[in-house]
């Protein structure tokens, strides 16, 4: 008696997955197999072309793009090993999610938690359908590392707060429709007088001006806000709550960079053994010639299904423990170096093909692997740099005080 329910919920995943594969099958263009460009929130965004506005479309009303949000909200309703079957058959045929950014990985499933009733059914639906976009207001020129030093003011003024202030390295602040900030609404509090604000970016006041970078690319902002007018409703949680509320969307988006889809595109492309193989020449009984970087990449190849392997472990957990935790810190580190190493050997077996920029004598799948090298810089930097993870790390899981 003790295996019936294993076996009935065997059945019900099956027929599931046989649901979801003939849904894929009807609704999944085959012209976007294997288009996805992990690199494309930080072109910005581009004209799409019919067959990606029919994915999102279909993906935005099945919920799947947000599998285990509520359907209440807009999401799919599965659970969690219903989204992985939904994820396998995805990869089974080349599919990928079209709904994402910063209002899926780090805000949508904070304000699920935090939210009133009235904004989640504002603006967790939007989400799930890939209809607004979002950007992150946190880093100021002064505050940085030290984020609870910020100093961008939201005056209480009856009916709304009044915004002054500025914020750096506001990513697709340009191209953004809504922004969640955290600002200080009390002066005497350090931690305790920050709270977190929901601000339309087309609101009068609100300024953007990106930052190029030496690739040319301008994904970063510099955003400031000269008395912006902010309804009171637009508060989450209460006055004074926001270091609380910021903190948690930190761990949803190190959990979002290091495990999920963020996980599925660090390490995304060729593998390495088959890169070699085109590249450095492949022995009688076909494995890579070079002994050394065999060996390189046969280690590589074992962190990174540790690693996944781990993730999947710690994503159950979270499930049953209410969410990420510290721990994600953790993950994003590990992450990083994985990425960075990944690249890193990309360009060595590639040599001077994969350091191209532009020009004759390169492919495209050169010129990208150069980019990507790149971008991979950034990963140990973004999202908490690594010195900011070893602190929490330190602090939250290993129970290490400061001492004075």
């Amino acid at each position: 008696m003790a295996t019936a329910p294993a076996i009935d919920g065997a059945a019900a995943l099956d027929e599931f997955r046989s649901e979801a594969r003939a849904w894929l099958a009807a609704n999944f263009p085959v012209s976007l197999k294997g288009k996805d460009n992990a690199l494309s929130a930080l072109e910005g965004p581009h004209d799409p072309t019919e067959d990606e506005v029919a994915w999102t479309r279909a993906m935005g009303e099945k919920g799947w793009g947000v599998p285990t949000w509520s359907a209440a909200y807009g999401g799919g309703g599965l659970d969690r090993h219903q989204a992985r079957v939904l994820q396998e058959e995805m990869g089974r045929i080349g599919a990928w999610n079209p709904i994402g950014g910063m209002g899926v990985m780090m805000f949508g499933p904070t304000l699920l938690e935090y939210g009133s009733e009235e904004q989640k059914l504002e603006h967790i639906p939007a989400i799930a359908r890939n209809e607004v976009r979002w950007c992150q207001g946190y880093s100021e020129p002064g505050a940085g590392s030290d984020l609870a030093s910020l100093q961008t003011f939201a005056e209480d003024m009856g009916d709304h707060y009044l915004v002054n202030g500025q914020k750096t390295w506001t990513s697709g602040g340009q191209w953004a429709d809504k922004c969640f900030a955290l600002v200080r609404t009390d002066k005497s509090q350090k931690h305790g007088g920050i709270s977190f604000l929901l601000i339309d970016m087309t609101s009068p006041g609100v300024e953007v001006k990106p930052i190029r970078m030496i690739s040319g690319q301008s994904p970063f902002c510099e955003t400031f806000f000269t008395n912006v007018k902010v309804p009171k409703g637009n508060l989450v949680g209460r006055e004074g709550q926001g270091w609380e509320i910021g903190t948690r969307l930190l761990q949803h988006e190190r959990n979002s960079l290091s495990g999920g889809s963020g996980a599925s595109r660090m390490f995304a492309g060729k593998p390495l053994a088959q890169l070699a193989k085109e590249y450095r020449g492949a022995n009688d009984d076909g494995t890579v010639a070079d002994t050394d970087l065999r060996m390189r990449i046969v280690r590589h190849e074992m962190d990174q299904r540790a690693f996944m392997l781990t993730l999947r472990r710690a994503a159950m957990e979270a499930k049953s423990n209410q969410g990420p935790s510290a721990a994600t810190s953790i993950m994003k580190n590990v992450g990083a170096r994985l990425t960075q190493d990944r690249a890193e050997l990309s360009v060595e077996i590639m040599g001077m093909a994969g350091l191209g920029w532009e020009g004759e004598g390169f492919t495209e799948t050169e010129l990208a692997q150069t980019r990507t090298w790149l971008w991979g810089k950034a990963v140990s930097i973004y999202g908490g740099s690594t010195e900011i993870q070893n602190n929490v790390i330190a602090k939250r899981i290993l129970g290490m005080l400061d001492h004075q």
